[in-house]
């Protein structure tokens, strides 16, 4: 085991100051976070990838952030990488509890908010959202091909921040 760390050690400038890595110790780093990453990303389940909702984005954020340091060396190495490990359990951990309590759901990853109720547009729900009804006008002609407000039943801004249509 000690002549693992013997050869991996300089190979990976452990114990190095970020100034001294050089291009191939920094290359090397980059490669095994982005296998660890996916690994990781892989056991935090496809769903950290595919929503948009804050919840998901946090994760995606933070976990950047704090693995970009192993890579440049301004963290240790394996620390880092495990310390990127424990947010992507906790991530899954929060999306397990989310799923068996509606309200902790809730709580971490908001609610849908109605902006157009029976053809007509919500206003006061759309300007707390930031969103216009040309904005929403958009949205109904990329997915309903229409922009007739009056054929909407219901319209919704979505946790991930989608919105989305019922029609008449």
């Amino acid at each position: 085991m000690n002549a693992f760390w013997n050869f991996i050690g300089p190979l990976l400038g452990l114990g190095a100051e970020p100034r001294d890595l050089t291009f191939i110790q920094i290359s090397l780093r980059g490669v095994v976070v982005f296998i660890a990453t996916l690994i990781m990303v892989r056991l935090g389940h496809k769903r950290s990838l595919s929503r948009k909702t804050a919840f998901d984005a946090v994760l995606l954020v933070i976990l950047a952030s704090v693995l970009s340091r192993a890579i440049n060396g301004s963290a240790a190495f394996f620390a880092t990488l495990g310390g990127g490990l424990v947010l992507v359990l906790l991530h899954r951990l929060l999306a397990f509890i989310a799923f068996h309590s509606h309200s902790f759901g809730c709580l971490i990853k908001g609610l849908p908010e109605v902006i157009i109720e029976d053809g007509d547009f919500v206003l006061g729900t759309m300007r707390r959202n930031h969103i216009s009804t040309h904005d929403v006008e958009e949205d109904m002609r990329l997915t309903l091909r229409d922009d007739d407000v009056s054929k909407v039943k219901k319209g919704r801004v979505e946790r991930s921040g989608d919105i989305s249509f019922i029609k008449k």
